[in-house]
């Protein structure tokens, strides 16, 4: 079955600290979406990717394209006022029965074979949402009181995000409501159940200048066991 993956790449970084958006930071030189954008393209010969940014960074996401030489596989479109709306802009570009994968350009250290494993079950469940389970004990506070909830039942959930077309597409035709925090719960808005895998806590989301450091040891453990 063909297969699509919109890495959106909109988010402003702010809680970065840095003037650049953080899909454009360096890790080991490279972008963070660069590795993004490798992973999937390693992992599926067949992919074709859409790589969504912010208006005023087309050039910036177009030369990234041509600097890995990637043209042929890699389309870029203008993020929207919501990862929602940037979401719905790359799924527009998508008019065939595929499985569509939804990534965060910001999560670089993603594996080929989470990513195979999230197509296999699509293809069998019609969707893979990647959830690791909670390491640390978790309160909810509300209304100025807070109490403790069970941990073995709490989920963290990861990208990408994955379903068959005809799940995804549908499901975005909804209107937006604040309850979309992600592509899970449109598609569960839509009346359709969501099926979690086993993501990995590697997998993790650089938001804060911690986060960066840590992917780049992880960069280099990854590059140390491939020499041995």
């Amino acid at each position: 079955m063909k297969k699509y993956a919109v890495i959106v790449a909109g988010g402003s970084g702010r809680r970065m600290g840095n003037v650049v958006p953080k899909q454009f930071l360096l890790l080991h030189g490279k972008p963070l979406m660069y590795y993004s954008i490798k992973a999937f393209l390693d992992a599926f010969d067949d992919i074709n990717i859409i790589l969504v940014v912010p208006a005023n960074h087309v050039q910036s996401g177009e030369e990234l394209i041509t600097e890995m030489k990637v043209e042929k596989k890699v389309r870029v479109t203008i993020g929207g006022s919501s990862r929602f709306d940037s979401v719905k802009n790359g799924l527009n570009l998508i008019h065939e029965a595929s499985v569509v994968f939804v990534h965060d350009a910001v999560r670089c250290l993603v594996t080929q074979a989470l990513l195979r494993n999230c197509y296999e079950q699509a293809i069998e469940k019609g969707s893979a949402i990647p959830a690791v389970a909670a390491t640390d004990s978790i309160r909810i506070e509300e209304n100025g009181k807070h109490s403790i909830i069970n941990r073995n039942q709490v989920r963290i959930i990861q990208t990408p995000q994955t379903f068959l077309s005809e799940i995804l597409l549908a499901a975005f035709e909804q209107t937006y409501q604040d309850a979309f925090t992600d592509e899970a719960s449109v598609v569960e808005a839509a009346g359709t159940e969501v099926f979690l895998i086993e993501g990995e806590h590697q997998n993790i989301k650089i938001t804060r200048p911690i986060d960066l450091f840590i992917a780049e040891k992880i960069l280099e453990e990854r590059a140390l066991f491939k020499q041995q």
